[in-house]
């Protein structure tokens, strides 16, 4: 690991940004949209470019601005940069890309800077649409194509079979089991259920309905697999002081870390060995200290889950239970809304849509704002996202702003 990040240089970025300003398009009516479903209320669908777009004015209406508001550019998926600032019409003076939380971190560290005052950090996928494929025959070519370079060479053909690998150590290492894997799905359907732009909120799932699921790559079941689907989503950072004169409270980004895992990834070690373990324990020393909290203080939780076995990881990882400990912590409805630390509370990639974690993003925003009906965690003045995938290990925490 790397030597230990400076607190001293990081605590001067703590809320020196917030987010003003969310959008998404319209997951569960576009989903039945693209299966040509008679019902389908969408509001017309479209390549990866026109979804962002979409996102991006709604964001936009959100935070009370318009385009001319907009000097930074954060891109995601797999949107080309130049394309998508011309169509969104915008010159940026600083521009950047990648994952969610990247794109975040980029935007703050940008603004305090000095670069950019307001960043549009925007992300499309028609993944669904232009019948994307993981796993597979896709696998085939090795090293060719991102993330199978990982475990291409040992004859695993999905990013299942290597979650699947993960899962199965724990088990092995921990005794956790596949019932209290369980409930980790069944929450965030759940969830779901309450969430209007959930594409799962008409399937609610009960421990048995997923317990009689089919495996995909054993000890795995269809229920622990994300969604593939179509969407958009946009985030508006802009500098605190500018902020605060929206119409809406700011949600400051408080804390912030990264660490990555690179070396052996290739033999797996990083991932079937330790989890991500010492680059979630790095993280740790960088995002709680600079944002002025603890695990205690963190009131609604997100993490990556394109399989439903990283929030087990992220949840030991970063010290909210104790290694080999997540599989009983997660029972008795203490990761559901009204438990005592609510996770992906809008369905998460699982059950509301799969957006690469940039939906999470929008969750926690909305949750501080509040006003999310049965949803709503009550108080949530504190909320994180935890990300673990591809090597890169990150977190970010929000507050509510004053």
């Amino acid at each position: 690991m790397a030597a230990q990040a400076d607190l001293d240089r990081l605590r001067p970025l703590k809320d020196a940004a917030a987010i003003v300003g969310v959008g998404e398009t319209d997951y569960a009516a576009d989903y039945r949209t693209a299966r040509g479903e008679a019902t389908a209320t969408g509001s017309g669908g479209g390549d990866s470019y026109v979804l962002a777009a979409r996102a991006f004015r709604r964001a936009l209406d959100d935070a009370g601005l318009e385009k001319g508001d907009i000097d930074g550019l954060c891109v995601g998926g797999p949107l080309a940069h130049e394309r998508i600032a011309e169509l969104l019409g915008l010159n940026p003076r600083w521009s950047s890309g990648g994952d969610a939380p990247r794109s975040v971190i980029d935007a703050v560290q940008a603004i305090q800077a000095g670069l950019c005052t307001t960043v549009a950090c925007v992300y499309g996928n028609a993944q669904r649409s232009a019948n994307v494929q993981y796993g597979g025959p896709q696998a085939m070519g090795g090293g060719g194509i991102l993330s199978y370079v990982y475990y291409a060479p040992w004859g695993l053909t999905s990013q299942g079979a290597l979650y699947a690998l993960m899962f199965k150590r724990h088990q092995l290492v921990y005794g956790t089991t596949e019932e209290q894997l369980a409930a980790i799905p069944v929450a965030l359907r759940k969830h779901a259920t309450l969430n209007p732009n959930a594409i799962m909120r008409e399937r609610p799932m009960s421990t048995e309905d997923y317990l009689n699921a089919r495996y995909i790559v054993e000890p795995l079941r269809l229920f622990d697999y994300c969604l593939v689907n179509d969407g958009g989503v946009a985030l508006i950072v802009q500098r605190a002081d500018l902020a605060r004169e929206r119409r809406r409270e700011p949600v400051l980004v408080s804390g912030f870390g990264w660490s990555e895992l690179s070396v052996d990834a290739t033999q797996l070690r990083p991932r079937i060995k330790d989890f991500y373990f010492p680059a979630h324990h790095d993280v740790v020393a960088q995002v709680y200290p600079m944002a002025g909290v603890t695990q205690r203080d963190i009131d609604v939780y997100a993490t990556y889950d394109s399989f439903s076995v990283h929030l087990l990881f992220t949840l030991e990882g970063f010290g909210f239970c104790g290694e080999g400990e997540s599989g009983a912590f997660i029972q008795d409805g203490r990761i559901e809304v009204g438990g005592e630390l609510p996770c992906n509370t809008s369905g998460g990639m699982l059950s509301e849509s799969y957006m690469q974690s940039w939906n999470q993003q929008v969750e926690l925003v909305r949750q501080l704002r509040g006003g999310l009906g049965e949803r709503q965690v009550e108080g949530a003045e504190v909320a994180q996202y935890a990300h673990d995938v591809a090597g890169k290990c990150m977190s970010l925490i929000y507050t509510k702003g004053g």
